[in-house]
This record gives structure tokens, sequence and C-alpha cells, in this order.
């Protein structure tokens, strides 16, 4: 029984259609193409809001070049019904397969229909719900006569159906062509194992390895190397004559991967799949000894062989590398202590293999997996068994890197490579209109206040407290707005009744309601949900009794982006409903190289540093590299880019080098090292820009630089030119946020539940992502207030008036002829713009043109921006002000320094009240010069008016512009040192100051 997957177009209805029928209306019906496939709606006759609200389902196969992923409605009017000769074009639309979701995701969406030619005329929109739905297929059963079966079957089993005797005794026959079957992939080894490769040859014991055990050290036993080049200790891996070989050295050519980014890091990989005939009925292990590093695999899954499955990786890099791999079979269970095969550790030798290094093969990644196979094992008794091993040399870029053991994480488990999403988050909007049949439930009806209380997990909003109204029937009318997380079956809404009493200022909860989130419909637009009553329940009874209805309108708005970064530096400004979301323009790619100078984290001296990227919902972290100060990850990856004003963040943290399981924690926390901001719209399309950012740290100890980040960003465009520019004309939030906003206050509240909810996602994941690291990159505590941040952002203030600042200065230095002929220049200048007024647009569009042409000279060309000290004052800084900054709230210092700093906050708060103050006098000032509140000035300055108006409707304006011109621009001889008559009038303007208490 299998599935079969369609897709869905619930057609619901049209609006405001053109007329095409001559009579003022039209009869339309929908076409829909999708994959080859045509399907058409019923006629509505005479209707220009036409609803046929039908189902056309649609098969889903294979991506095609015949058939793309697009879908085409189109609505035609029936020529069938009206004068009309033909079918007359009332609109279409063409939507991306990508844009759909499955069942339960749909939502109602209103596309405005589009044109099919340039001179169409065309209105309206149509409704429709898309989604992909799965459908079981029950295979049909005939009826088939019977027949005797084949003496010889002509297919072999499948692996799972084999008979258990067929595994349990090694083949007793030799085949005859060896390199054929070596040759083989492991599916075949396994589905014919009596026709596994064995050695045909057996040798003799003076041309193999002598195994020599070493009690004193403890280690595997030696294995050595005939001087014969033909003889090889152990069974030599199959050559590949078209592989590179990697030397020792490195100096081999290695062909370029995906992961053009970063350094190539050389891993010897050593892949233990299984083994059978071993002499044992216990769990056996295996050792791998290369390059000083000794690993013991974990212990082998007894089913008909011994399975683990297991890969290793270790670094080539190291001078120390040696030229010898040695594989072995131990036994932990079986030793004894007078054993003589055992060693140190208990455990029982039972054979092993070696390998010379310079001949193991290489594996470029667009090569298939080298297939393991069988080989004796030597030096183990009588009795020798095989085992199942692959080994190659590759890189990073390699598919087994992820999941191998590496000598770089010192076998930790918690330190791969992980790649991260965070949750789907939407915005639940929650409409409480009004509660009915409570009266019964109150207490003392005249004396009490209502208010209902909505729970959504850690999140809690309620309404304001009203009194019942003549009815019984208290009424708020409010919004409260929460996140939630998919899936929706973790928590349920709800509603609680609360009265409070005004007399004794006590709450007692009435009744609540209990909503399953999967019942809450979904929207993308501002459209009108339908309400509902639910009912209200005791909250101290088991048994459901009836305590009065509550009318709510509860929808999930997917046309919002929930943010959980600040609005600065967000990594994506998508909506929540995946039908709203437009193709993607590019991609990033990032390599994170790797760091230097690292300070110490631990008191061992070392640090085990890790790295965080973010962009949008994907979140990535490379593997964590145990006690180096210098650590090298030489990993890359990859994110699809919507718009260019996002921001891409890296952090360095400092991992728990503790090994815990699965069901334990490490108490200790990720401590912070660093971070990096890279964004995306400051990068030349297919550059790699390949930058040192140094690993700023701001604690309550000061400003430290923590070390050293290398990467490598790239950022590629996928779009047209002409799109990728349009997108900077686009909003940046989705339509939502300008259709019907939310306040400030509520959009920190809420990023503040979306943080929350992030981190407690990311945290149940293996490896969990902590919950500090998550704040951290999502600068949940970037909103905190710092009097070293006010003072940045009042210089930044003065950065940005600053040229103003210069320009006055300038006009004021060439009225007063400081410099003469810049002076006559401007004269000339303003003879020009005066007798020729159209050109004043076209030459400021100009001069701005030349400073933007002339500031191309000094732009950033090799570098990225990064965080500056100087900006974030960062260089002197305050320690009282620095541990007011990382201070919790509440403020958990002594009295006597919260005092001091009360103090000092309010001599500022004096500053600024003044400030305002002053604003505030010089607009009511302006205020003043038309409402009469001084008589005589009043008079004076419309009369001056009057006078003004008569002048310029006798006078050209040309003549007085340029009058006024040279008059501001007159020599200083001629003017006088006093303020000017305007100035003075103006500053005896009354203000309401002197009313104020």
């Amino acid at each position: 029984m299998g599935t079969v997957r369609k897709l869905v177009v619930d057609v619901i209805e049209a609006r405001n259609l053109l007329p095409k029928d001559g009579h003022g209306t039209s009869s339309p019906y929908v076409l829909v193409d999708f994959y080859g496939q045509r399907r058409k709606t019923r006629t509505v006759t005479r209707d220009l809001s036409p609803q046929w609200n039908e189902m056309l389902e649609f098969n889903v196969g294979k991506p095609s070049d015949v058939f793309g992923d697009m879908l085409e409605l189109d609505v035609y009017h029936d020529k069938s019904i009206g004068p009309t000769t033909r079918n007359n074009f009332l609109g279409r639309i063409r939507l991306s397969a990508t844009q759909f979701v499955k069942k339960g995701e749909e939502a109602l969406i209103y596309y405005p229909l589009e044109k099919k030619y340039w001179f169409s005329w065309i209105s309206g929109e149509i409704g429709l719900k898309i989604y992909f739905v799965e459908q079981l297929v029950v295979p049909q059963i005939k009826a088939e006569p019977k027949q005797a079966p084949p003496a010889e079957p002509t297919e072999a089993a499948p692996e799972g159906e084999k008979p258990n005797s067929i595994e349990e005794e090694p083949p007793a026959q030799v085949v005859e062509n060896p390199t054929t079957v070596e040759a083989e992939p492991p599916a075949k080894e396994a589905e014919n194992p009596t026709s596994v490769l064995m050695d045909p040859h057996p040798p003799q014991d003076d041309e193999f390895t002598q195994v020599k055990r070493s009690v004193s050290l403890g280690s595997i036993p030696e294995v050595k190397v005939s001087n014969n080049i033909n003889i090889v200790t152990g069974p030599r891996p199959i050559s590949r004559a078209s592989s590179v070989i990697f030397s020792d050295a490195g100096s081999g050519p290695i062909e370029p991967s995906s992961f053009d980014l970063v350094e190539k890091m050389h891993y010897l990989f050593v892949r233990v799949v299984k083994a059978r005939s071993l002499p044992t009925a216990g769990c056996p292990v295996v050792k791998i000894v290369v390059s000083g590093s000794h690993v013991v695999s974990k212990p082998a899954r007894k089913t008909v062989l011994f399975e683990w499955d297991q890969t290793f990786a270790f670094g080539r890099d190291a001078p120390d590398s040696s030229s010898l791999l040695e594989v072995s079979v131990w036994d932990p269970s079986s030793a004894k202590s007078f054993d003589p095969t055992s060693d140190v550790a208990g455990h029982v030798f039972l054979g092993g293999i070696c390998f010379d290094v310079s001949e193991i093969p290489l594996r470029d990644p667009p090569d298939s997996p080298l297939a393991p196979q069988w080989y004796r094992l030597e030096g183990g008794g009588a009795h020798r068994g095989d085992l199942m091993l692959a080994t190659w040399v590759g890189t990073q870029a390699d598919d087994s890197f992820p999941e191998a053991w590496k000598t770089d994480t010192a076998g930790n488990p918690a330190s791969k490579s992980t790649v991260y999403q965070s949750p789907k988050l939407w915005y639940l909007r929650s409409s409480v209109i009004e509660a009915q049949d409570i009266s019964h439930l109150t207490h003392n009806s005249k004396e009490s206040s209502y208010h209902i209380k909505a729970q959504l997990g850690f999140q809690v909003q309620k309404t304001k407290s009203i009194t019942t109204t003549s009815t019984g029937s208290p009424s708020w009318n409010e919004d409260l707005v929460f996140v939630a997380a998919e899936p929706f079956t973790e928590h349920c809404l709800l509603f609680f009744l609360i009265e409070t009493d005004r007399t004794a200022k006590d709450q007692n909860v009435l009744a609540f309601a209990s909503i399953p989130l999967t019942t809450i419909e979904r929207r993308v637009d501002d459209r009108k949900v339908a309400s509902r009553w639910f009912t209200f329940e005791d909250p101290n009874e088991e048994k459901r009794i009836y305590k009065g209805r509550v009318h709510l309108r509860l929808c999930f708005d997917g046309g919002y982006h929930v943010m959980d970064e600040a609005a600065h530096v967000c990594s994506d400004y998508r909506p929540t409903a995946r039908q709203l979301w437009k193709a993607p323009i590019g991609t990033v790619e990032l390599g994170i190289i790797g760091c230097k100078n690292l300070l110490p984290m631990k008191g061992k001296g070392s640090t085990d540093a890790y790295a965080v990227a973010k962009y949008g919902n994907k979140w990535v972290r490379t593997r964590t590299i145990s006690d180096s100060l210098e650590p090298r990850w030489n990993e890359q990856y990859t994110w699809r880019v919507y718009d260019p004003s996002t921001v891409l963040t890296i952090g360095v943290f400092d991992g728990c080098s503790e090994v815990v399981f699965e069901s334990d924690e490490c108490m200790r926390p990720d401590f912070r090292i660093g971070k990096v901001r890279v964004r995306i719209s400051t990068l030349t399309t297919g550059k790699v820009y390949k930058n040192t950012f140094p690993l700023l740290l701001l604690s309550q100890a000061g400003l430290k630089k923590m070390g050293e980040i290398e990467l490598a960003v790239r950022f590629i465009r996928a779009t047209p030119t002409l799109d990728f520019l349009h997108v900077y004309s686009q909003p940046l939030l989705p339509m939502m946020h300008h259709v019907k906003p939310l306040g400030m206050v509520q959009q920190d509240s809420l990023r503040i539940a979306a943080v929350k909810i992030v981190a407690s996602h990311l945290t149940r994941s293996e490896p969990p992502l902590r919950s500090e690291v998550v704040t951290y990159m999502l600068d949940a505590d970037s909103h905190s207030f710092s009097m070293r941040k006010v003072r940045a952002n009042w210089f930044r203030i003065i950065n940005v008036i600053a040229g103003v600042i210069d320009i006055v200065k300038w006009v004021d230095d060439t009225r007063g002829w400081k410099n003469p002929t810049a002076t006559l220049l401007v004269h000339a200048l303003l003879v020009m713009l005066v007798w020729f007024p159209d050109l004043i647009i076209p030459t400021f569009a100009f001069y701005v043109f030349v400073i933007g042409a002339w500031n191309y000279r000094f732009r950033s060309r090799d570098t990225l921006s990064h965080f500056d000290r100087k900006i974030s004052l960062a260089e002197s800084l305050d320690r009282d002000e620095l541990d007011e900054e990382f201070d919790a709230l509440p403020c958990t210092r002594p009295n006597e320094l919260v005092r001091a700093r009360y103090d000092k906050l309010r001599m500022l708060g004096a500053r600024v009240q003044t400030i305002l103050g002053d604003f505030a006098t010089q607009g009511e000032r302006v205020q003043a010069l038309v409402t009469w509140r001084d008589p005589r000035a009043t008079g004076i300055f419309i009369g001056l008016c009057f006078v003004v108006a008569f002048i310029l409707y006798l006078v050209p304006s040309k003549m007085v512009s340029m009058a006024f011109g040279f008059y501001y621009l007159r020599h200083p001889i001629f003017r006088d040192r006093m303020p000017s008559p305007a100035l003075n009038f103006f500053r005896r303007l009354p203000s309401l100051s002197d009313r104020m208490l």
C-alpha cells in the first residue's frame, strides 16, 4: 500500500471582474493547468463576483523539462452565454509550486488577476486555497493460476529475508576470480555471502606479519613489513589508477571540491563495518593506531555477524604522520590475567591487519563511496577471522566526515558539526469580544469588575477590567497577540474569567475555557475571521459544567514576520505563510576557516572552541576543537538569500569539555568569545571576501580582545540585474505590518517570547544548542539601558548632522567674504538659478552625483565592516557604567550604589528636560505669531505679511529673490554686529513656559 501525492486547487470565488458580455456583466469560469493536466470549473451565469467553491485535483509527478512546476490559472467569459462570439479573457495568475503547502497549512488567499498582453484591460482578484495532499493507493490483487515453483530461483532473496544459516558460517570454497568480486559494491556482497572474497593463496608464515606483544607498553602487536615490495603486511587495498595518491608530505595534487572558500584538511578515513568467524562469543572491539593516535571502537553488535559500522577520521597534517595503519580486533570479555595474548587492559588479541598509508587511494568528493572489503585477520591464532573495512584519504568535504570520529574533537559525541532549523513561528491573534451568562457566578456584581486572562504556555496577557453592563454581559473588544510554534499539539490556549472585588481587592477565577491550537483557523491577510462562542467550565470540577460562554475571534496571522532578532540586524523578513514567499535572489556562502590567538577560557590553559552561524531560520554549528588556542574548522555552509538588507551573524563560544550522556547535561555554560556580523548588501556579487576579524567581548571587566577569527564570504546573485535592483523598491516587512501594524511595546514583548521559544526548541536538539548561545546570537539583551549606548547614540546624531553644520559654516564664511572668489561665484550661481529656476533641481541632483562619484574612490574594497570601538565608546569605559549595563532586573546592587546611580540619572534627566523645554518654547513662539497672545506682535506680523503680499503682487518674484540674495550676501562693512530685527522680534514672542508650575 503506497501513497500518491496530489495538488488540490480549491477555487473559492472572484471579486470585481470586468463585464465582457456587452450587457454590463460576465459569465466566468476558471481553467487551471498544472503538469500538463487541465481542469475546468463550472460557469457562473452573469455575476461579476462569482462563487465556485470547487476542488480541482492534479497528479504531482517528477520534475520534468516539458512540464514546469508552474500552475497557470485563467479566467474566461463563457461565449455560450451572451452575445459574444469568443471566450473573452478576464485575467490570469501564475504560481510556482514552491509556494504550495501541505494539507492543514492552507489558507484562503486572494490573488490579483494579471494581464496576458500589454494592452489587456484586467481588474479583480480570485480567492484560492492550494495545498498538497497524500492519498493512499490500495493495490488491486488479481487472481492468478497456481504454478509450480521453479527448481532454481532466478533472483536472490532480499538481505532481510535470508535464512540465518547462510551467514552463520564463513564460505568454505575459494573464489576463482577474486578481482571481479572485489570490484562489486558491498550490497552485492551482502546479498550473496558465499561469493565473498577470500585469499585464494594462503601465504606461508614466513611471508606474513610476525606479531609480538609488548606488555610493558600495553600497545597492540607490532606488525613488521618485509623488505620485498611485492609482499605487504596484510592484504593490500584495491588500487585505483584514476585516483591521486596522497603522500605524507602533502605535495600530491588534489582536485578542487565544493569547499572552495576554505583550506583543504586531509584526513585518513577508516570505516569498520563488520567481522565474521571470530573465535569469541562476546562483543569485540577494534583498535586503530596511526600517526600516534590510538582509537578504540565501540563494542560490536552481535547479530549473525559482529557489526560496528563506525568511521574514524585521522588528521594527516601532523609532522609526525606515520606511513603505517594498524587495525586489530580485541575481545574484552574473555581475557584472563594469565593469558599471554591479552594486553594490559585485559583484552584478548583476535587478529589484525596492516596497511601502507602511501598506497591508500584518494576519494574525490564527486566519487561514490568506497566499497568495503573483507580482509583476513592475521596473528590471532589458528582460527582466523575476517574483517570488513574500507580506508581512503579524503578532505572535510567527504560525505562520511560529519558523522566520523575525529582526532581534533577528542571523540566527544556532542562536538560534531550540526545544522539546526528554527521552529516555524506564528502570531496567534485572539480577539476577546464579550462574555454571557456569568451573572450567576458573581458574588457582588455592583462592587466587582471582570477581565479575561489568556495564557499560552509561559505567555500571559490580560484584558482591561470592566464592570457588567445593564444586560449583565461584559464586553471588552480587545486583541491579545501571542507567539506560537509549530507543531501546535503541545499547548492549548486558555482563557480565564477573573472577578476582582474592588472593596476587598481579591481576585477569583470564576471559569475557564480551553481551546486546542489545531482547531484555530489560519489567515494570510487582513480578512475578517468568523467569531465563535466557547463554553466556560468550572476550574475546580472534573466534570464539564456549564459556567457561561465567551465570544472570541481566533486566528493564526501568517502575513506577519515573527521577529526574533533586532530589526537592524535581522536576517530574514519573510512572512510566516509559505504561500507569500518570493523566489530567492541569490545565495551566500560562508567559510569558517579558524581562529588565532584565542585566550584560554579554562583553568587548564586551553579552550574548546566552536563557531555558530545564523541566517534566516537556519543555524549551523561547527565541530568543537578540543584543547586548542588556534582551532581550524575549515567548514563551509550555504544559505538562500531572499533580501539583500539582511545580516549574517557568526559567533564563537567555548564549549563544555565534559563528555556527557544524553540524559545528563553539562552544568557549565558555554562562554562567549566574540561575534561578527556581515551585511549582505555590502557584498559584491561573485567576489570572495577573506578577512580576519578581531573577536571583541564587552563584559563587566571592560573591553577585551579574545582572539581573531578568519572567515571567507561570497554572495552569488541568482536573479537578473533588474529584478535584483527592483527588490530595493519593495517594502522591507510583509504587507500585514503596514496594513495592521503592531505597537512598538507589543513588538518588544512578542520578540522576547519568540527568543524564549527558539531557545527552548534548539536546546532540545541533539547535540543541543545552549540557551545562552541562542540569546547571544539573537541579541536578546540589546535593548537594556546603558549610559554608554546613550552617549554613543548622541554622538551618532551629531555625526549625522555634521554635514548640515558644515554647510551652515560654509554659507556663513561665504557671506562673510572670507574667500572673495567663492563669494563671487556664489553670486553668479544665484543669478543663474533666479533667472532660470528650472535648473534648481537638476543642479542639486548633479551636485549629489558629483559627491557620490568623488566618494567612490574612498570606498572599502577588500575588508568588511566590523564592530567599531570608537563608535561604541568602548575604548574609555567607566567601571560603574559597565556594572550598571550588565546589572540584572531587578537591581541587585547595594542601596548606596543604587542611590548614586539615581542621582546621576536625575542630573542627566535635568539636561534632557531643559532641551525639551527649549524645543517647546520655539514651537510656541511660532504659534504665537497668529494666535494674538501678544496683540501688538501679532498685529505687526500680519501687517508685514500684507505688505509683502502686496509688493510680490506688483514686483516680479525673480527681482525680489535676487534683491534678497544680494542683500543676504552683502559685504560685512554694510552689516551691523547686533542681531537682526527679525530675530529680535521672534525672541520677544511669548511662550507657555511662564505658565508652568
